[in-house]
Order: structure tokens, then sequence, then C-alpha cells
């Protein structure tokens, strides 16, 4: 079978030439040269001209459900916390153990946050955080951990939100200028839960402008720096979260992942990232943007933190029916080291795609699997150029439906990035999505006898590391559809399929910026794939970035 997710080759625009491109483009009409030729480069006319059988038009939850063949032994909550992470990020674990015997109090990490969020502002990482709510919290976590009733292991711990989920006294601006101009009046169901946890809410993550784009830059709130190099990308779309972590103002926060928005960032931030199955996180309180792909998950900078995390935001809720019939949400084997009989399916054309030092990291990633005692197995995936196209067409087009009701009379106030990908969606027709998604159908079915076979599919997370801000592209961003495609090519299929992905550390290129490496597996299987990540984890020494300022005294600086 020929490999046939060939590099997506178009002109770079920025600058001038960006702002000549929107113009062009928001007055071109659907059969326009522009039009096609922006639809030839991103693989939709191939799309239009393949036919399809009779699959049914529509797509909702992961067509492949779980075994528990390949499940270890149960692993309570507690376990997690019973050993320091060898890390130099603090943990949660290390909050919890220094909250519970006295060595640190909720207050006293809650302002060494605000420090850090105070002389990191650079990073644009938050966009909102209001110092006494986030006080408030602390206090009142303080005074559970004196009476000796903390809530979790999550108690005290700061945790930050992306821009795309509602909470309580904070606009949802889902990285515009012009959105969220009311602030919610109540917090989404995940942050309830967070809440609800102890956790310390620090405020609203920057993000990608309305989640459209992968490398963090927005014009409205500035773009995000990574803080292994303030001058390179973090990835996006939930770009301020993956810094936030990254940069030590919280070990956890909460992302949404529509097309890699998870886990690309945790990537090219030498983070754990979590795509979580459709259905597993409740979305309600969260911004529509495209609801047939995404799901929130956990940004972290250890598995073990990510997993917890991970138990607190997913479970039924039944306001949400995507959520309702779910199986129990477990972290079973999470600590289990032994992956005798696991089986690990890698397609090699596809994860030998990307730059060579992110394919030697991510060998030696499969390598540690292997002494572990899991068995590689080669596989074959086709159409990957085809299932590209058909996530492009499908994630754009429910942006641009998700927008409508702001009319034409807001197009003006969004960056210019994100005004040429609304002109491309909306040049779509029904037929378009509806012929996309009969295609969607009939790829599950094909990924879902390749998952029969194996537990987990191995690739990079992304095709690059971490790329450098190119200053023409400051503030407005810019089309680069070349490196967005690099960066993407390994995250879809976990977003189209509805299945669960992780990326996590894999080593570092030769200037120490982050590798991330991905596993992919059946529906409902998080805890598999964060006990595989885990072994890669241990494998790999992590390194603090140029830029970390510990919560607690005492640690890394």
């Amino acid at each position: 079978m020929a490999y046939d997710l060939h590099p997506v080759k178009a002109p770079r625009a920025a600058g001038f030439m960006l702002r000549a491109l929107v113009g062009l483009a928001e007055m071109s009409g659907p059969d326009s040269l522009l039009t096609r030729t922006l639809f030839k480069n991103a693989g939709i006319l191939d799309l239009r001209a393949t036919p399809v059988g009779d699959e049914p038009g529509v797509f909702d939850l992961p067509l492949h459900t779980s075994t528990t063949s390949a499940r270890g032994a149960h692993t309570p909550l507690e376990r997690l916390l019973e050993r320091a992470d060898a890390s130099p990020f603090t943990s949660v674990g290390d909050l919890h153990r220094a909250f519970r015997e006295g060595k640190a109090n909720p207050s006293d990490v809650a302002e060494r946050a605000l420090q850090t969020l105070a002389v990191t502002k650079d990073l644009r990482a938050m966009i909102a955080c209001d110092p006494e709510r986030v006080r408030s919290q602390a206090r009142a976590s303080a005074e559970r951990y004196r009476e000796g009733r903390p809530l979790g292991p999550l108690d005290g711990v700061p945790v930050a939100v992306k821009d795309e989920m509602d909470v309580e006294g904070y606009p949802t601006t889902v990285g515009t200028s012009f959105l969220g101009k009311t602030p919610a009046s109540a917090d989404c169901e995940a942050v309830r839960r967070v809440r609800a946890a102890g956790g310390v809410i620090l405020g609203k993550a920057n993000m990608h402008e309305i989640g459209i784009g992968v490398t963090g830059m927005n014009a409205a709130h500035g773009a995000t720096r990574n803080p292994y190099d303030p001058d390179r990308c973090t990835g996006g779309s939930s770009s301020g979260s993956a810094t936030a972590v990254a940069s030590g103002l919280c070990p956890v926060a909460i992302g949404v992942d529509g097309g890699g928005s998870v886990r690309i960032p945790a990537a090219l931030c030498g983070l754990v990232g979590l795509k979580t199955t459709t259905g597993r996180v409740s979305s309600r309180g969260e911004a529509p943007l495209d609801w047939s792909l995404a799901t929130m998950g956990p940004l972290a900078a250890t598995v073990r933190d990510a997993a917890i995390l991970y138990s607190i935001l997913a479970g039924p809720d039944p306001w949400d029916a995507r959520t309702v019939t779910q199986p129990p949400v477990d972290l079973d084997g999470l600590l289990d080291a032994d992956l005798a009989g696991i089986r690990v399916g890698v397609y090699d054309p596809w994860f030998d795609d990307a730059e060579p030092a992110v394919v030697a990291a991510c060998r030696r990633a499969l390598d540690a699997l292997v002494r572990a005692g899991a068995e590689i197995v080669p596989i074959e995936i086709p159409e990957l150029a085809l299932f590209r196209s058909v996530h492009v067409l499908t994630i754009l087009s429910e942006m641009a439906t998700c927008h409508l009701h702001l009319g034409a009379g807001h197009t003006a106030e969004y960056g210019l990035e994100t005004r040429l990908n609304l002109a491309i969606a909306r040049a779509f027709t029904a037929r378009d999505y509806l012929h996309a998604q009969r295609h969607r159908v009939r790829i599950a079915r094909s990924w879902a006898s390749i998952l029969d076979k194996v537990d987990a599919i191995a690739t990079p997370t992304t095709a690059m590391v971490a790329p450098r801000h190119p200053l023409d592209a400051l503030p407005d961003g810019e089309s680069d559809i070349t490196k967005t495609t690099a960066i993407m090519r390994f995250a879809q299929p976990s977003n189209l399929l509805g299945i669960p992905g992780v990326s996590v550390p894999a080593g570092y290129d030769d200037d120490g910026i982050p590798i991330g490496f991905q596993l992919m597996g059946r529906a409902w299987e998080e805890a598999l794939l964060l006990r595989l990540a885990a072994v890669v984890e241990a494998s790999v020494p992590a390194r603090r970035p140029r830029v970390y300022h510990p919560l607690l005294s005492g640690g890394p600086t």
C-alpha cells in the first residue's frame, strides 16, 4: 500500500500579503479561481471527487468500544500520591503532600502562583485572573486542610482553564476581542467538578482565536510564548493552558482538543496532554466550536497529574446525552510497568514522516515500550490524505456554523488568520459536509478493524518541534499551510474517530526543545494509554524549561 500523505504546499502569507489574501477570499465566491486554488491545496477538490458507498451521513459516538483484555490491576487514585514524581516540575502530588504535612498551605501557593503570573506576563499564558477570587478559594482550601478534611488530591492546587469554557465571574471570549462581554453566571460542568474537588481556579488561559489554529498566535490577546524558548510557539489551540503548566504557574490545566489542540501544545511544551474519548467529559458550558470533534482533556506536567485531573473531569453528566452511556472511569494498571501482552501498532511510513530528531526520539520511545514487554506490530493505514481533508472540511464547517449567528457585522473584528479560515469555510456546501461525514463513518470502520488487532497506535505527536514565531506574523498571524499540516499530521484521527490519544514527552532536540510521542487507542481506554505513556515518561529524564517558577520553595528555579 502506497503512503499518500504528501506535504501540502502553498505560498505562505503574513503582514500585507495576508491582509490582501483575506480581502480577496472574503470577496470571492465558491467557484472563484482563488477559492478553487485554496480548495485544491487543502485536498477538498480530491475529496469531492472521491466516491463513497451507502454509508450513513451522521457520525456520533465512537464506533469501536473497548475490551478488557489489555487492562492491568485496579489503581486507586490515592496510590498515585504515594511517591514523588521524578520530575523537575512541582506536581499535584508534591502540593498535596506538602499541604497534608503542613510544609505549605494553599494560600501561600496561591500567592506564589499570582507572583509567577506577574513576572511571566510576557508569556501571555492567562488573559483573565481575579486575584481576590483566587485568594478566596485558597483560603477555603487551607481551612479544610487545617480541619483535616481535604476534598482530595486536587484540593488547593492551582488550575488554569482554557478560555473556551465558562468560569463563573469571567468572560468567555474564545480568544476574540469582541465576544464574552458579559461574565459567565455559572461554571461549565468540567470546571464545576474541579472546583468541587477543591481545585483553585486561576482564571482564563489564552488560546488561538476560536481554536482555528495550531501555533498559539492571537491578535487580540497576544501570542503565547514557549517557556522552553520564548521566541518559539506553544502550539494550539490550548496554548495558554500549556504555557501556564510549563512555566510553573500550575501543575495542571484544562484544554479542549478538536484537531490536536491539547496534544499539540503538550508536545511542543514538554507536557502530557490527553485527548479523551468523545463523550467521556461533559461539554456542557463549553463554547460549541466544533461539536462533533472536540472534547476536553488535561494538560499536565506528569502522567500521574494528567490521570488525576482526567479522573475528576470524566464521567456521566445527565445533562449531556453523549456522556451518559460511557463505561466506568478507571485508572486500571496505571502503575503497572509490565506491558507483556500489549500490542502497539506502527505504520512506518507515517511514523517516519517527521523531522529526523522527532523520529529518532519517538523510535527510542518505542524501544522503551518493547523493553517493558510490549510488542510492536507493523500495520497499514490507508487513505491518510483523504482523512486529512475530511477533518479539515468538518472542523472548518462546524466552526463557521457556530459563528453564523454573528453575521457579517463582526467579520472585521476577528484576526486576519481567523478571517481567512472562516472565508474558506463559508465556501463549503452542505453537500461537502455530508459527503465528508459519509467518508468519516467508512474510515472509522476501517480503523476499528485495525484496533481489533492492536491495543494502541503509536506516532510522533507533531512532525516538527516548536517553530519560532515569525516576526512578520505578529500580531496578526499568518497563513502557512505547510507548517500547519506538519504540526497536525498525526493528530486528526483521534478527533475524527472520537477515540482517545495521549502525548507524552519523548526527549529533546539539539536545542533543548521538547518532542512529543503519541499513542491512540480504543474508545474509553484512556487508562491503557496513560499506562503506556507512563513507561515512556520513565525512560526520558525531564528537563525544566528556561522559564520556570516552582510553586513550592526549594523546588527547581
